[in-house]
């Protein structure tokens, strides 16, 4: 079953796309299959960029680690019943879909596109962030379970700035980098967050990095990129492929 879930992430994506079905390749590990069944055409060759490959390697091991949230809790709750492990699995995955759940790394994106779109500078919303009177709340900061610090993120901080010099400056999608950089900075260096252990988690990261390999998100609507991503609605193509 884990070894079929790229191969059905990547169809319902070229499905969704209307691209052909490109069928997994024995040579290739898990990571590189996957992105070779999402990007690959059949008039070219296509070799998935090693960095891709790492930083899609690590966000799958980190979020491995994950304690009994609730699409864990789904699953062995289906599977008590004796429901077979497919049955089992896409309960979970039915869990994982409520943007309450999976949708974290989606919250992200979404916060860093209204503040790109916006006419205000990153401290003007770090202020809001710490006005209680204000709703606004900076996603991707602090952990239920990781009070202090989040380790995951520790990990793949570095992995995700070294995906972003790999990117470069000519990414569509450098605004959104930039401003997550400059979030990050502002924050870490704020007495208001440091105090509370508000430290950015592996969803501040992991969004990032799926952006920038072109792995679309469900709620997600960028004007330069909308056959990727998704408008912000409730209302998802059946066949829509979620990053969470």
């Amino acid at each position: 079953l884990i070894a079929k879930m790229p191969t059905i992430a990547a169809w319902s994506y070229r499905y969704a796309e209307g691209l052909p079905f490109t069928y997994p390749q024995n040579r290739l590990g898990y990571a590189e299959n996957f992105l070779y069944m999402m990007f690959s055409l059949p008039t070219e060759e296509y070799v998935p960029d090693p960095f891709f490959v790492k930083a899609l390697d690590l966000i799958m091991i980190l979020h491995a680690d994950h304690e009994q949230n609730a699409s864990t809790s789904t699953v062995r709750l289906a599977g008590s019943s004796e429901s077979n492990p497919f049955a089992s699995i896409s309960a979970g995955i039915a869990s994982l879909w409520g943007p309450a759940h999976g949708g974290a790394n989606e919250a992200v994106i979404n916060m860093l596109v209204d503040i790109v779109e916006s006419d205000n500078d990153v401290p003007y919303y770090i202020n809001r962030a710490k006005d209680k009177e204000d709703r606004f709340r900076l996603m991707g900061f602090g952990h239920r379970v990781y009070k202090n610090n989040d380790p995951r993120a520790t990990i793949i901080r570095e992995t995700c700035h070294e995906l972003l010099a790999h990117v470069g400056k000519d990414s569509k999608y450098q605004d959104l980098f930039d401003t997550a950089v400059e979030i990050e900075r502002i924050a870490l260096e704020d007495d208001y967050f440091v105090s509370r252990n508000l430290y950015p988690n592996v969803d501040f990261y992991s969004g990032i990095i799926l952006l920038a390999m072109g792995i679309p998100f469900r709620y997600c609507y960028l004007p330069e990129h909308t056959t990727l991503l998704y408008r912000r609605t409730r209302i998802t193509p059946i066949h829509g492929l979620s990053a969470g």
